[in-house]
């Protein structure tokens, strides 16, 4: 086929190669221009490479420069760092990018939300930089550079700008980290006098979760720090059903990875009884990212068809229908 782009596909753990099957059935019958490369990654690969994140992995995303990701699991309290971690430093994705969107005929406390979570990948308290000072003491260090903060903020406007929104907000704790979220407000503030058409705000990150959960209306783009970012979006998943409602990507200047944000529910992986809704979503924004437009309002509009009108719901959404039920939904949809 002409102009077919290779996806590097990353199954994943739990019920990641279910929901990641699901979404290429869509894709296929969409006839979009992409050719699949699978990959391995994840705590279920360790004891075939020794690792969760071979570097065959890592190399085929930087050849195909667009990677397609299930969730992976992680060790809590020990073990191996996270794949997703590094991915994200292996690759330099410098940006997680969480749209965060009401689905129509999902009900929740809130209508009409309608927010984009920008979060600085690479540093903060997630740069891993942790030791041992004496017995029952532990130092955990928290990088911000001026050179990533205002890559971040930058990535934050420049979205903004491309993608019609009005207002970016940095959220901050410059109160109590007068020097490292000092830095990170100095470098927001520079970057947004470069973009006077954008309403720009800072918003202390405790005061932000209120607001989120008062009135989520009231914001658009939202800039913050690795664990700021992690929290928030979260939280933010919350707002329109949870995380297997939102997609997610992590971006960087040449590679992009798209992935569905929640876990790997081994309590259900192999039942086919999975969501496949956020996966389905990431692909939308790869479609988008690939400019592969007409693709992805396809595919967004039957996903929004099958939620709103209530067909083939799965479990999570307080359905019966399995993983292979809905995805046929979608695909009648297209």
């Amino acid at each position: 086929m002409a102009n077919t782009r290779t996806v590097t596909v990353i199954n994943g753990d739990g019920i990641g190669p279910e929901v990641m099957a699901a979404t290429i059935r869509v894709l296929e019958a969409l006839k979009a221009p992409l050719e699949f490369e699978f990959k391995d990654a994840g705590t279920e690969v360790i004891a075939k490479y020794g690792t969760n994140l071979p570097h065959e992995t890592v190399e085929a995303v930087l050849r195909s420069g667009v990677a397609l990701k299930g969730p992976t699991g992680t060790v809590v309290g020990g073990g191996m760092a996270s794949a997703n971690v590094g991915l994200r430093k292996r690759l330099d994705l410098y940006s997680s990018l969480r749209p965060v969107k009401s689905v129509p005929g999902v009900k929740t406390r809130y209508e009409n939300v309608d927010l984009v979570v920008v979060r600085e990948n690479t540093e903060s308290l997630y740069a891993g930089l942790e030791h041992i000072i004496v017995p029952g003491v532990v130092e955990s260090l928290k990088i911000i550079t001026e050179k990533a903060s205002t890559r971040i903020a930058r990535f934050a406007f420049e979205y903004a700008k491309k993608n019609g929104r009005k207002k970016v907000t940095s959220v901050h704790k410059a109160n109590i980290m007068k020097l490292s979220d000092g830095l990170f407000l100095d470098c927001t503030r520079k970057v947004g006098r470069e973009y006077p058409e954008i309403q720009y705000e800072e918003v202390i990150i405790d005061n932000m979760c209120m607001q989120l959960v008062k009135d989520p209306t009231r914001y658009d783009v939202l800039v913050m720090e690795n664990l700021y970012g992690d929290i928030v979006s979260d939280l933010c998943a919350g707002l329109v059903g949870g995380l297997g409602l939102v997609p997610g990507a992590n971006i960087g200047e040449r590679t992009a990875m798209f992935e569905a944000v929640h876990g790997t529910a081994p309590d259900i992986a192999g039942k086919g009884m999975a969501n496949p809704t956020a996966l389905m979503m990431s692909a939308v924004m790869m479609l988008d990212w690939l400019d592969l437009k007409d693709e992805a309002r396809k595919f967004e509009n039957a996903l929004h068809k099958v939620h709103g009108e209530s067909r083939a719901r799965t479990g999570d959404l307080g359905g019966s229908a399995t993983t292979r039920e809905f995805t046929d939904a979608v695909i009648a949809a297209l």
